[in-house]
């Protein structure tokens, strides 16, 4: 659908961005943030500024490892830890050989029943 289908055609591109951030806000809508957090070295590219674009990357990437330093309860690390350990599989990491927290990596240590990753509402496997 095109801006003109939509009824956007004469928005400018500033009272877009504003409403929709404006609208996720309130919706709690992080797919959106997510979504448009991942975009932004793409659009960066295609705008021609590629330092811009792998610069971003760097910047998210900071931003997403700052945040997840600041979650200290241990009860919310350990809900993630499927998360941690399902990435480091899907990309060929292997466990160390035996210091504290290695093993089997379906195991569930933590003595809360989850043994796969924690999904956030609505994700579907892709």
């Amino acid at each position: 659908m095109g801006d003109d289908a939509a009824g956007f055609g004469r928005t400018s591109t500033e009272d877009l961005r504003d409403r929709a951030v404006d609208l996720a806000r309130k919706r709690w809508d992080l797919r959106f943030f997510w979504r448009l957090l991942g975009l932004i070295p793409a659009a960066e590219a295609a705008a021609g500024n590629d330092r811009a674009s792998e610069a971003s990357v760097a910047q998210l990437s900071g931003f997403v490892y700052e945040a997840l330093s600041v979650e200290t309860d241990p009860g919310v690390q350990e809900a993630l830890r499927p998360v941690y350990i399902q990435y480091l599989v899907d990309h060929g990491e292997e466990a160390d050989d035996g210091g504290p927290g290695t093993g089997d990596p379906g195991s569930d240590r933590n003595g809360s029943g989850a043994t796969g990753p924690v999904r956030a509402p609505g994700d579907e496997d892709s």
